[in-house]
């Protein structure tokens, strides 16, 4: 399961994190991928960071979080031979959309100490929306704290923007030609968090043809 937390409740340390995240996703929107990025932290230091890169390799499983795992492994200063049971174990995660239950299950096996994220994920999230990987008790693996809400309206933003602009030399169906982009975001304590992020456009009323 995850926690939610206020933006007044928020640790300004977290919030430079996830600045750091957004940053690649930034970077990811700019590659025309899905625009999620995450940074690894350990010892008040960034010790990776990756953003999707699923359509630039052909591979629906370089998420952003397997793209930085895979940077750590490669890195004997990060990763010690022999590998530890839990190489994640004083690692955190700082990632813009809740990582997916492939990740989650990922970085548990891999001993993570918590996850914090900004927004969660309806239809693939890992850590509460869909299952809770992240501390099912049916897991030989130590479980991980997961907490979200830190940037929240930018990362749902740059969705929207992501989702309004994906594809621009596909002809445009007539109902996506009529989306505008929706800017309202509900609170997480007033709405179902997650459908924030997905249904990031609505049609415009427009007399029938």
């Amino acid at each position: 399961m995850y926690e939610y937390v206020p933006p007044d409740k928020q640790d300004p340390m977290h919030l430079e994190w996830m600045k750091e995240a957004l940053s690649m996703a930034e970077e990811a929107m700019e590659a025309h991928e899905v625009p999620v990025g995450c940074v690894f932290v350990r010892e008040g230091k960034v010790i990776a960071r990756a953003r999707n890169r699923t359509n630039q390799l052909r591979n629906a499983t370089r998420h952003a979080e397997l793209e930085a795992i895979d940077e750590i492994f490669d890195s004997p200063s990060l990763t010690p031979t022999p590998i530890p049971p839990y190489p994640l174990s004083q690692t955190d995660l700082y990632v813009t959309v809740e990582p997916c239950i492939m990740c989650a299950s990922a970085l548990r096996q891999l001993g993570l100490r918590a996850t914090y994220f900004g927004a969660a994920n309806e239809r693939f999230g890992g850590c509460g929306s869909v299952l809770d990987v992240n501390e099912r008790p049916s897991s030989v693996h130590p479980p991980y704290h997961a907490s979200f809400g830190y940037l929240r309206d930018e990362c749902i933003m740059i969705l929207r923007r992501f989702y309004m602009t994906e594809n621009k030399n596909a002809p445009i169906p007539k109902t996506k030609a009529r989306r505008i982009l929706k800017t309202l975001i509900p609170n997480p304590t007033e709405a179902k968090q997650s459908p924030s992020v997905h249904p990031v456009i609505e049609n415009q009323s427009l007399p029938p043809e």
